[in-house]
This record gives C-alpha cells, structure tokens and sequence, in this order.
C-alpha cells in the first residue's frame, strides 16, 4: 500500500497564490522521513524547510503540486466555489494525478473545513478512480501525519517561491502577505491603488475591504 499526504500553504494571506502539494509515498519512506525529523512546515526555519524538501522530492514515490490563483480564491471564476471548494478540487486534482490505479492507496489531507464529512463527499465527487483508495480528512493532519507534514513543506517552500517571483516581477518587497505583517500592512497602505491592478490583492478578504473603506471615508471628509 501506498500513503499519499495532501496539505495547502497560503490560504490566509490576503496577496499571492494559495498551493495545494501532495507527497505519496510507500511505508518505508514513511518511516525514514520520521527518523529524518520531518514535521509541519509551520514549526521549520526557511533553510530547515527547503532542504527537508529537496530529499522528499528525492525520497517519495511521487509529488504534484497544484496552484490556487487569487482570482480562483476570490471567486471570481464562472464556477463561483468558494474556498473550500476550490481546495477539494484541487485535493482531488492531485489524487487523480498521483493515482494510477494500480496501488492501494491511504490518502490523508489536512481538512480545511469544520465539516469534515460533507468536505470529504463533496471532494469524492471529483475522483476519477476510487475503488483502490481509502481516504481519510482530518484536522490537525499536519501535525499527525509525516506524510502531511511532507506535503506541507513542499506546499510552503513552493508558495514561497511564487512570492519571491511575484516581488521580483514587482520589484518591491510586500513582506510575507499576510495580513498580519507589519511589512504587508504598509504595503497596502502605501501602495494599494498602485498595484491593484496586477492580481496580487485578495479582494475578498476584509483587509483589502477596510483599507478600500478608509479610502472612501477619506474622500468624503
């Protein structure tokens, strides 16, 4: 039997892509990457994360990556899906890539929904091929499951590098695009109206909404 891990990275910064990365492997390499110390993305420096990710490429069985474009996650595609749908369809874009339908499968994601069982049937509506799978949505995945830690580091180190192009395409530096950061903050503060139209901008999050507020409530008074 095989193992396929599928996490996400980016799904709460209000600029950039959001990426969706499943890690299969067979039980061997399960167990390696436990005495390698893999674990969630989240808990890793940046240098630790790109050279765990390197030796999961090396070492898995396969690994596919799916990207989640920002006008995909403000819904403004002709299939209207809001989030977690979009992150189904991408969880199951990556299962049918990986499965070839020859092997048992135990696939296990990292669910991003507080619904679990609705989120599963409604991502098995996309499987192309189900009968050699066991799939298995869980919270905290990521943390429970080597696997899904795989999958998460190479979910981060790749939405990473699609913020590394996006600020060389822009030539400036926006922080990490979370809303939280200082450095993100006074990007949009600065340099909204600039930028607004490169599709960068999370148009549906409320950080974007509030500062569009602000901006309206300025030219009133």
């Amino acid at each position: 039997m095989l193992i396929l891990g599928i996490d996400d990275a980016g799904r709460g910064p209000v600029i950039g892509p959001m990426v969706l990365a499943g890690c299969l492997v067979n039980k061997d390499t399960e167990n390696k990457f436990v005495r390698m110390g893999i674990r969630d993305s989240k808990m890793l420096a940046p240098k630790k994360r790109e050279a765990f990710a390197e030796e999961i490429k090396k070492s898995a069985f396969a690994f596919y990556e799916v990207l989640v474009s920002v006008d995909e996650i403000d819904g403004k595609r002709a299939d209207n899906l809001n989030l977690n749908q979009r992150e189904a369809v991408a969880a199951a874009q990556i299962i049918n890539k990986l499965n070839k339908g020859k092997d048992k499968i135990q696939v296990i994601i990292d669910c991003p929904s507080t619904n679990i069982p609705a989120w599963k049937e409604y991502l098995e509506k996309f499987l192309i091929a189900k009968t050699n799978l066991s799939v298995l949505c869980a919270h905290k995945a990521d943390v429970n499951y080597v696997v899904v830690s795989a999958a998460s580091i190479l979910a981060k180190t790749r939405r990473d590098a699609e913020v590394k192009k996006l600020k060389e395409k822009l030539g400036v530096d926006f922080g990490s695009g979370y809303s939280s950061d200082p450095n993100t903050k006074k990007f949009i503060q600065d340099n909204y109206e600039k930028y607004k139209d490169k599709g960068i901008f999370r148009e549906s999050w409320d950080t974007i909404k509030k500062h569009k507020d602000s901006g309206k409530q300025k030219k009133l008074f």
